[in-house]
């Protein structure tokens, strides 16, 4: 499979073409089940177009709890069904589909009671571990174990010696949300989708009673287009009620936002080598390892104010720093967060108040004759919401073509970086030692792009320069923000500091001082002038202002109303 960048010739190479034809199906959402679709429906030999209104990933898919996992807590919920889907699908990814983007990462769970928590706990994992197996794709993920008080505390020194009698060590898998989405994305662009970003879809196009399209306005440009489609994918996640008025129906479904807040904190704040899992009441509460972080998450709460950039406020921060400090020798204050961030999960609409209760499964449907909409679900089973979703899509395709749609494929096919990633990893020092860099710069490059790592030494090969670290946020190199612009589909500086790279919560500054940097190298890939530069960086600085403000409020309507004061640097409306 070719390398196929998304740089912005090709958006607009994607934009034309997709003006200038009658594509099978046209998604709308860049989020991880947009490019899931995307991938799910050019590999069964469709013509396929990708729009998305603001950056891929800029929603819920780049503000997850990181975690590719089955859902130990559903098995107490009797959910059998969506634990053994989800394993099967952690699996995949791990061995198959984005080994290099995809990890293994053990998890703590502290007993608190004798003798029936231990038994009652472990039988649950035990059967976790089993339904991993049975699934085909367990080999590798160790199996869980028992430890005493003693040992747990060898493994995470930093527990209070009285907030538990035991322990439970058992593994899931983690990944980079926003890098994962993206390269969905890319990979159904490999494969010949048209990808187009900042591109709004602002109405559906309907004939006697069919919808044929949608009219997309670029953002960057202005200018509209009409894209005709046989078949319309809406996958807007928490938008989906908005998007599927655009059919002028009343939608089958309708969806929920639940608000998800974490914290970041930096790595010497906890003492561990496993990440944690505590119960925090009717949820639970992760303590997930990130390089040199931890993220600490999440808040499950309603939420019903602006779904563009949903906000944390400070009684959020205290809610979670009130639980994780229950079992830490030395708590956790403010002043050790370093970076926080908010996203929203589509829930089908239930008849349960509690966010919590409301579904996680996901469901398809034919809101009007040509649209088909996808809703709800979690980010590890996206595959299967995706092959879902092409499904339907292909039943209606079935009336107007004499051509069969060949059934899912995408189980057997790669991500980019996928393919001899293990190869690859095997040139470790070789890489280290060609390139001039640190074998944990290789170590860190091989994590991010897998077996395309040679794209990005490329570039610093024809510029050492490129090879520095990045001022403001020396974990990254200065290529890796040429390489976004050139090869991952970032247009704007945000797009570069909070989703190919992860420094807007990573660094305790929020990026601020990365940020003059990244608009320098982006806009030398982009053209851009001073005036251009400088209003990229206003923007941002803006945006972490209001952020900061909104976290210090009291409540979600305050930290909303904070978080709304800074703009967009390309405004949206409504996502599409």
């Amino acid at each position: 499979m070719r390398s196929a960048p998304l740089s912005p010739q090709s958006r607009e190479e994607a934009l034309e073409a997709m003006s200038a034809t009658t594509l099978d199906v046209l998604v709308i959402g860049g989020g991880v089940v947009g490019g899931g679709s995307a991938l799910d429906a050019v590999t069964r030999g469709l013509s396929v177009g990708l729009v998305e209104a603001r950056d891929l990933a800029s929603g819920t898919s780049s503000r997850s709890s990181k975690l590719m996992h089955g859902g130990l807590r559903y098995l107490e919920m009797l959910d059998f069904r969506l634990v053994a889907e989800a394993l099967k699908e952690r699996g995949l990814s791990l061995q198959r589909l984005a080994p290099h983007l995809v990890h293994e990462v053990p998890f703590l769970y502290p007993l608190q009671h004798r003798g029936w928590e231990r038994f009652y706990a472990g039988a649950g994992v035990a059967l976790y571990d089993a339904m991993s197996k049975a699934s085909g794709y367990g080999a590798g993920v160790p199996l869980h174990r028992h430890l005493t008080r003693r040992g747990a505390r060898r493994i995470a020194p930093s527990l209070r010696k009285d907030a538990l009698v035991g322990a439970l060590q058992y593994y899931d898998a983690q990944v980079d949300d926003a890098r994962h989405t993206m390269f969905l994305s890319r990979t159904a662009a490999a494969y010949g989708a048209h990808i187009a970003t900042r591109a709004r879809v602002t109405s559906l196009v309907k004939e006697g009673g069919r919808v044929v399209g949608a009219e997309v306005r670029d953002l960057e440009s202005g200018r509209t287009i009409t894209v005709r489609a046989r078949q319309v994918v809406n996958a807007t996640g928490v938008w989906t009620d908005e998007t599927q008025s655009f059919a002028g129906e009343r939608g089958t479904f309708h969806v929920r936002s639940s608000k998800g807040v974490h914290l970041v904190v930096p790595r010497d704040r906890i003492h561990s080598e496993s990440g944690l899992i505590l119960r925090a009441g009717t949820s639970v509460l992760f303590v997930i390892p990130w390089g040199r972080h931890w993220v600490i998450g999440t808040t499950d709460t309603d939420w019903s104010l602006s779904k563009d950039h949903p906000a944390a406020s400070r009684s959020d921060i205290d809610y979670l720093l009130d639980h994780v400090n229950t079992v830490l020798e030395k708590p956790l204050t403010h002043d050790d967060v370093a970076g926080v961030y908010a996203g929203l999960r589509p829930l089908l609409h239930g008849e349960d108040e509690a966010t919590s209760k409301l579904s996680r499964e996901h469901a398809v449907a034919s809101a009007a004759p040509g649209l088909t909409v996808i809703a709800g679900g979690k980010y590890t089973t996206y595959r299967i919401m995706a092959k879902d979703v092409i499904d339907q899509a292909a039943h209606g395709l079935a009336g107007q073509t004499d051509t069969r749609v060949p059934p899912c494929a995408t189980e057997h096919v790669p991500l980019l970086g996928a393919e001899g990633f293990e190869a690859v990893s095997n040139r470790l020092h070789l890489m280290a030692s060609t390139s001039g860099l640190h074998v944990e710069r290789i170590t860190h490059l091989l994590g991010r792009y897998g077996s395309l790592i040679d794209e990005v030494l490329a570039l610093v090969a024809d510029d050492p320069d490129l090879g520095l670290p990045l001022h403001g946020a020396p974990d990254y190199l200065r290529a890796e923000v040429v390489y976004a612009v050139s090869h991952e589909g970032a247009r704007h500086v945000d797009d570069v500091i909070t989703r190919r790279t992860r420094i807007s919560f990573e660094e305790f500054d929020r990026g601020t001082a990365a940020a003059p940097m990244v608009a320098d190298l982006m806009g030398g890939v982009l053209g851009w002038d001073e005036a251009q530069r400088a209003n990229e960086v206003e923007h941002y600085l803006k945006r972490v202002e209001a952020e900061r403000e909104s976290q210090t409020m009291p409540d979600d309507a305050t930290a909303d109303a904070a978080r709304m004061g800074a703009t967009d640097v390309v405004p949206v409306s409504i996502a599409g």
